[in-house]
């Protein structure tokens, strides 16, 4: 019998520098690696990557058996993983059941037209807009694209070219990173100052 978890969800999220992340149940799903050797770069989606298939086999896993999972990673895949091709969507545990339900698991009684009846999962996108990372991170950091430029030490064409294109190259990315965690360090640096000038004016 396949366990009754009808009220949980997978969650994916994929941040604006573009690394991936997925839930179930509030609850990091795990990789799977070392029964499943596909994707040591962790999980994707959208397509028929070996990401992909990491994590279509820890879906099916996590609701089924190793077994089950490994022989029907592909069609999984292909059926609904592709389909998920927003930044953040959710896939509720009563979809996947039923799909694999319909395709054999535990399902000694059902007949020929039950068979037939395929069942195809309700994929809840979260964002259905295209968004643009170069101004996403300028919306969050509070700056404008010259700014930003300013700030890698970059041509502002530079920046406009990764607008365009919807996309920075790695370089970039790391230093959009290093730039993004100086600033929270010196925001817990001047909280901590006026948290000091507050004692000792008190």
């Amino acid at each position: 019998m396949i366990a009754n978890r009808n009220n949980h969800v997978f969650k994916g999220h994929k941040t604006l520098l573009g690394s991936k992340f997925v839930t179930y149940g509030e609850v990091e799903l795990p990789l799977r690696y070392e029964m499943f050797p596909q994707s040591k770069n962790g999980f994707d989606w959208g397509d028929n990557s070996s990401g992909s298939k990491q994590l279509s086999f820890s879906i099916l896993c996590q609701l089924s058996d190793k077994d089950f999972a490994r022989e029907n990673v592909t069609k999984f895949t292909s059926e609904v993983v592709r389909s998920l091709n927003s930044r953040d969507w959710i896939l509720s545990a009563i979809d996947v059941l039923e799909w694999i339900k319909d395709n054999g698991y535990n399902d000694e009684t059902s007949n020929s037209d039950e068979k037939a009846a395929k069942h195809t999962p309700q994929i809840k996108k979260i964002k259905k807009q295209k968004s643009n990372v170069v101004k996403d991170i300028c919306k969050e950091l509070g700056i404008t694209q010259k700014m930003l430029a300013e700030i890698l030490e970059v041509p502002e064409g530079t920046v406009s070219s990764w607008a365009v294109k919807n996309e920075i190259p790695r370089l970039g990315k790391k230093a959009i990173e290093f730039y993004m965690l100086n600033t929270k360090n010196q925001q817990i640096v001047d909280s901590y100052k006026s948290f000091v000038h507050l004692l000792d004016a008190s």
